[in-house]
């Protein structure tokens, strides 16, 4: 039987409406459960300490209420819930979680946990503290204070772990926000909390975190496939009885001690597949997963998988570049399995997991149950060498906040891929990673002098990409620097930041002449070379610091005979007033006033009468009616962006403080162009049918059309202006019902203008 629950419809949550009694008892209520899960855990004295904190946090909040007008306290103690229940936390982290919001939101200072708790709590409480201020303007808020948890995760991973319990319960009751602060949270979960996660070892707070954000952002998509999900359930329940029923009699006559059943994948994991293959939801073979868990002692662990392997490929003919060894190699997370893809009944694909009790728990409680296992062994662990390098890259990091949230996410988010050195000795390297990345994870000093690679002895230029099981030579030279383009091509934040140093020093040096140039005309001008004269011309200049002043000067792309317009006072140089400038920019102007009003203004757009200037944003080329939001850019003014544009989440994490609320007025007066990917059967007169439809029946203006035939098959783009989404989607479902059309699918980030 299919055992996860599917989420079909969206629940309608009631507004919150107790009188004060009932509320007091509906926070015992709560917290009684949260001891209640806790007990297996409570050693002595910690009962005591537990209801400590839970006082010390419901005083706190006591006047403050959720959006959903519940007390606030019922928040931290769900976050501990979810820490103790579904991450297999303690007691000190169900301290920390009921605590967490109580030294940003309330009265409360560091200081008195410290002296309540002691300075372990104290320093978890802090790491979960969010930076209210962020000073510089072109840094965002989100990115700083993602840095500072990832400061602290180094030395407590626990406060990584409270984090992800308090962004599943925030994403859990994310109903009662506002629509704009909907996708900002939903952007900011996909874009870096869910792959966090997944890195955490914890897959079905991964799996829920990808679903919610979804839910969130591509609203449609997600009912349409939950319904097709809701709708085709007793047909699957059908087919994975029917699947499992030869290899429970197999396993059981073997003597194997098991469980084994059907789970549904996440409408995340289909959606992401339907848009990554171009298939419809009854095309996407792998809905579910069969999942075998194996009750097996330690030592056997491996044997018993790969003998119940053997059982399944007796039963069912397997895929055999389907085949994902985790045993032998488990994941950086420590994930450990055996996947198999075989041809089931009704020639059907079905994907098999077979893993172990101890192996289910450390898939589902990550980190947390990893550590458990771990207990007793003083061996440098794979979590361990992972702190270690995120310490490594923080150390050496000086770059702003959004810079280093995409390193962080591109170096230790991404899948990995296994790389040997010439010795065999293992590297694990995020995926697109290329040789020079490898010469840097060896060490800095190869890295530097790297001029180029032998992948299997044949050799390969510095950036060649690398995959999974090549063994890797690095050749040096003494005579090698690095340079500004190796930036455009490593990913991990290692090489990165190394890179970024050796290209400062060789700025430096060449400062240096620079500034002996700069020193001398100012000297000659009868001004001193001080701090307050370097700065006057750092401002001059709209430079954003003296090194790259002097460097400048040393390229010579500063001329220095601009210094006789600047008056001397003294030892001071005066600078030369600049002649006032006027831009006409509508655009800045305009949507400048409406940010700053509280919440943003509803921006309309499409009738003649509006002021508002903006464009389009290219990446999705949205159209009236697609769900959107305005991005305040530097220098380009408001874009427009779809909710699903693929460049949305990163905005929308990075920058929420630049995002305007939007949408359409209904105006049939514009068109917008839009295009359309078309794939069918090729057959005479098809182009003719085709623009039938769109000219003839629709009248439909078509700006291009381009159709290539191969092997009986034809894949055509056109490009069509549009009033908007329904008459889009008219024309998809018009097209669609054409004899021998397969698929019809929008544009999604071409530039089609």
């Amino acid at each position: 039987m299919e055992q996860a629950p599917e989420i079909i419809s969206e629940p309608v949550l009631p507004k919150y409406n107790l009188n004060p009694e009932q509320e007091k008892n509906e926070i015992i209520r709560h917290y009684r459960a949260l001891l209640r899960s806790l007990r297996p855990k409570l050693k002595k004295g910690d009962k005591e300490l537990v209801r400590q904190a839970f006082e010390m946090a419901a005083e706190a909040h006591k006047t403050m209420r959720r959006k959903s007008g519940e007390p606030y306290i019922l928040h931290p103690i769900a976050v501990a819930m979810i820490c103790v229940e579904e991450i297999g936390l303690g007691v000190r982290s169900t301290i920390c979680a009921l605590l967490h919001d109580t030294v940003e939101d309330t009265d409360i200072s560091l200081e008195d946990v410290e002296r309540e708790f002691g300075i372990e709590i104290a320093k978890i409480v802090d790491g979960l503290t969010k930076i209210s201020n962020v000073i510089d303007t072109n840094t965002s808020q989100q990115a700083e204070n993602f840095k500072k948890i990832l400061l602290t995760l180094t030395d407590d991973p626990r406060v990584i772990l409270i984090k992800l319990a308090d962004r599943l319960h925030n994403m859990r009751t994310l109903d009662h926000m506002k629509r704009e602060k909907q996708l900002k949270i939903a952007s900011e979960t996909v874009w870096v909390y869910a792959p966090l996660a997944h890195r955490m070892g914890l897959y079905n707070i991964k799996t829920e975190l990808e679903d919610l954000s979804m839910k969130y952002m591509e609203p449609e998509a997600y009912r349409e496939i939950a319904r097709k999900l809701s709708e085709t359930k007793r047909e699957r329940t059908r087919y994975i009885n029917e699947f499992i029923r030869p290899l429970k009699e197999k396993m059981t006559a073997a003597g194997f001690n098991f469980e084994i059943y059907g789970r549904p994948k996440s409408i995340h994991s289909i959606w992401t597949k339907i848009k990554k293959k171009a298939v419809a939801f009854e095309e996407v073979y792998d809905l579910f997963a069969i999942r075998v868990i194996l009750d097996s002692a330690p030592e056997k662990e491996k044997e018993d998988c790969w003998k119940v392997y053997s059982m399944i490929t007796d039963e069912y003919t397997p895929s055999p570049e389907r085949l994902r060894d985790w045993l032998s190699n488990p994941k950086n997370n420590g994930y450990e399995a055996l996947h198999t893809t075989v041809m089931g009944p009704q020639g059907k694909w079905v994907e098999v997991q077979i893993r172990t009790k101890r192996m289910n728990e450390i898939a589902e409680k990550g980190l947390a149950a990893h550590y458990k296992y771990k207990e007793g062994s003083n061996d440098e662990d794979r979590f361990d060498k992972w702190f270690g390098q995120i310490r490594e890259v923080l150390s050496t990091q000086d770059t702003d906040g959004v810079d280093f949230l995409q390193d962080f996410k591109t170096s230790f988010l991404a899948e990995e891929i296994y790389v040997y050195t010439p010795k065999g000795e293992v590297k694990m390297l995020p995926t697109g990673s290329t040789a020079l990345d490898f010469a840097f994870s060896i060490h800095s000093a190869i890295g530097t002098k790297c001029i180029g690679a032998k992948v299997h002895h044949k050799l390969v230029p510095i950036s060649h990409k690398l995959r999974s099981g090549d063994q890797v030579e690095i050749i040096t030279s003494n005579k090698q620097k690095p340079s500004e383009d190796w930036l455009g091509f490593v990913v991990t934040a290692k090489a990165k930041s190394k890179i970024k140093d050796a290209l400062r020093e060789e700025k430096r040096k060449i400062a240096e002449d620079g500034k002996y140039t700069l020193q001398r005309k100012v000297e000659a001008m009868g001004a001193a070379y001080n701090q307050y004269n370097i700065d006057e011309l750092v401002q001059f200049y709209k430079l954003p610091s003296p090194l790259e002043l002097h460097y400048k000067i040393a390229t010579k792309a500063i001329d220095l005979k601009e210094l006789k317009e600047f008056q001397v006072l003294g030892d001071r140089i005066e600078i030369p007033k600049p002649k006032p400038i006027i831009h006409d920019v509508p655009v800045e102007h305009t949507h400048g006033k409406n940010i700053s009003k509280k919440d943003s203004e509803l921006i309309i757009f499409g009738e003649s009468s509006d002021r508002i200037m903006y464009t389009l944003a290219k990446c999705c080329n949205p159209i009236p009616g697609d769900d959107v939001f305005g991005f305040v850019s530097t220098g380009k003014g408001l874009i427009i962006h779809r909710t699903s544009c693929p460049n949305a989440a990163q905005l929308l994490a990075n920058y929420g403080h630049r995002v305007v609320k939007t949408k359409w007025a209904k105006n049939k007066e514009i068109s917008f162009l839009t295009g359309l990917k078309i794939v069918g059967l090729d057959d005479v007169g098809v182009i003719n049918k085709i623009t039938n439809v769109i000219s003839g029946d629709l009248k439909i203006n078509i700006a291009g059309l381009t159709i290539e035939s191969r092997e009986g098959l034809f894949e055509g783009t056109i490009k069509v202006f549009v009033h908007d989404k329904e008459e889009l989607e008219e024309l998809v479902t018009r097209l669609k019902s054409l004899n021998g059309i397969q698929t019809v699918d929008r544009f999604d980030t071409e530039n089609i203008s």
